[in-house]
Order: C-alpha cells, then sequence, then structure tokens
C-alpha cells in the first residue's frame, strides 16, 4: 500500500484524543472524514475543513483511524461498519483496548481481507495536539511502515512492537505505570501538605530527580491547586486500563499486587461520581 497527502482517511471518534488528532491532519492537507456516535463533536472539525462521514461510504476510504473509548465502543462500531468494508483497506486503531478483544477484532477484519493495526497512544491531549504522542503499533511490519507519513504528523515516534496486540499489550504497561504512579503522587502531595510543604514547590523541587516523571510534573501542580479543568486524562479511562492490566497479568497467573491497589482506588473514585472528570481529582479522595 501507498500512503500520502492524497489519501482519503476516515477518523471514527472525536473524542479528547480524536478531534485533536484530526485537527492536525486537516492542518497537514490530509481529507478527512469524521464520524462520532454524538454527531455534534465533529461540528468543530467540519468547519476546520473536515467532511462528514456516513458509515455505509467507509469503503471509499483506504485507511480508516479509530479512537474511541473502550473494547465495547469499537466492537460495536466495527459490527457498523464491517458489512461495508473492502478487501486491501486497513484500520489503524489509536483506542486503548485488551489485547484479546484486538486479536477477535483483527481476525474478523482479516477474513475481509482487511488489515487491522493496534496503534495506541501516549501523550495525553497536549501531545495529540502538539504531534508529539508516542505510538506502540501490533501487526504487519510492511503496512506500519507505510502508514509512516500519517504517523509523522501525529507522534515524534512510533515503534512497532510484533504482531498484532503487541501494541496493546504494551499500552498496558504503559497506562499501569501512569495509573499506579497518580494514586502515588496523590498520597505524596497530601502528605506533603500535611506536613506544611508549600505543595506549589514540588513540582519544581524534585524536576530532574529520580521521582520526577510527565505525569508528575503535569499533575502534582494541578493537585496542589486543586486545578482540575481542562479535563487531560478522565479518570474512568485510566480504570478501564488498570482493568486491562490486571486481566492481562491474570492471563499468565502473574500478580501484580501495586496495580491491584491503585485500581481499587481508581474505582472508588469513579464511583463517587468523578468517571468523567480529570485524574487529579483521586487527590480529592486520598484527602477525604
Amino acid at each position: 500500500m501507498r500512503v500520502d497527502q492524497q489519501t482519503p482517511i476516515a477518523f471514527l471518534g472525536m473524542g479528547l484524543m480524536g478531534s485533536r488528532m484530526t485537527t492536525r491532519l486537516l492542518q497537514a492537507g490530509y481529507t478527512v472524514a469524521v464520524w462520532n456516535r454524538s454527531p455534534h463533536a465533529c461540528e468543530p472539525l467540519i468547519q476546520q475543513g473536515a467532511v462528514t462521514l456516513a458509515l455505509e461510504n467507509i469503503g471509499n476510504y483506504p485507511v480508516i483511524l479509530t479512537c474511541l473509548a473502550d473494547d465495547q465502543a469499537v466492537q460495536s462500531v466495527f459490527a457498523q461498519i464491517q458489512p461495508y468494508l473492502q478487501a486491501r483497506q486497513v484500520i489503524v486503531d489509536f483506542s486503548s483496548l485488551s489485547v484479546s478483544a484486538t486479536q477477535q477484532l483483527a481476525q474478523s477484519a482479516q477474513q475481509q481481507g482487511v488489515i487491522w493495526i493496534d496503534s495506541p497512544v501516549s501523550g495525553g491531549t497536549m501531545g495529540a495536539e502538539q504531534g508529539t504522542l508516542v505510538i506502540f503499533a501490533g501487526g504487519d511490519a510492511h503496512v506500519i511502515q507505510a502508514l509512516e507519513p500519517i504517523y509523522k504528523v501525529l507522534c515524534q515516534r512510533v515503534t512497532r512492537m510484533g504482531e498484532t496486540g503487541t501494541g496493546q499489550a504494551t499500552k498496558i504497561c504503559n497506562q499501569l505505570i501512569v495509573a499506579a504512579n497518580s494514586t502515588l503522587i496523590a498520597e505524596a502531595v497530601a502528605l506533603a501538605s500535611q506536613a506544611g510543604v508549600d505543595t506549589n514547590l514540588l513540582a519544581p523541587a524534585l524536576a530532574g530527580g529520580f521521582a520526577d516523571s510527565k505525569p508528575f510534573q503535569i499533575l502534582a501542580p494541578r493537585m496542589a491547586t486543586h486545578t482540575f479543568e481542562p479535563v487531560q486524562w478522565k479518570v474512568q479511562t485510566l480504570s478501564k486500563d488498570l482493568n486491562n492490566a490486571l486481566k492481562l497479568a491474570h492471563s499468565f497467573n502473574l500478580n501484580i499486587p501495586v496495580a491491584q491497589k491503585a485500581l481499587l482506588q481508581l474505582q472508588a473514585h469513579q464511583e463517587n461520581g468523578f468517571a468523567d472528570n480529570d485524574l487529579a481529582t483521586i487527590i480529592q479522595y486520598i484527602e477525604q
């Protein structure tokens, strides 16, 4: 396959990440047709030059990009587009899914001659806006290489991790570290506050040390000041990803107790009405 600026793209899922990634593709000169379960989410992209995608016309797009909420959402959307797919189309899934769901979807696609590339991303909304995401890809090496012109607009680096599902396995490991870290960061900020520390100074004071990380530099100031808007990571998203990590570990009889504890905290916070709130709000759960 050959991909360039003339290749029409269909993009399904105009959430926090998909909308920003679409904006970058439009700015780079690509023709992008957009779809979202709630059509109003497409309106800002239409104003930027995207066209509305009717799912029955999806066979006209050699490259289909998806960025959806979870296993169920991707499976539902795939079922809707499956009757209209054409052999040799490529589906690049930027969603964060379980490995088993990805492998099942890829197998279903393959039966129609459609290639599935799992391409979950890391870098948050800021990375999506700036094109500095990192992407973990699983699937055919030649197809992943052919997709480079699209990847180049969206990310600073794409790494092929292996066969189908390995991109998702890598993202699950990434999210395990981010999600478990977020609860630890909240505990550290809460403890520092109780001990009389000016928590606004934590991020600059720890910068460059062994405790430093991108999540720390983003979350610690937001937690210190209780600044939870705009939403950068949703609590329910990280909770879902940690749950996928535990399921994957369980399939290998691997015990990961730190992830288990972090998941319990995130789930309790989510059940308190914070599912759609920013991850930084976990500080409120710790403080209470």
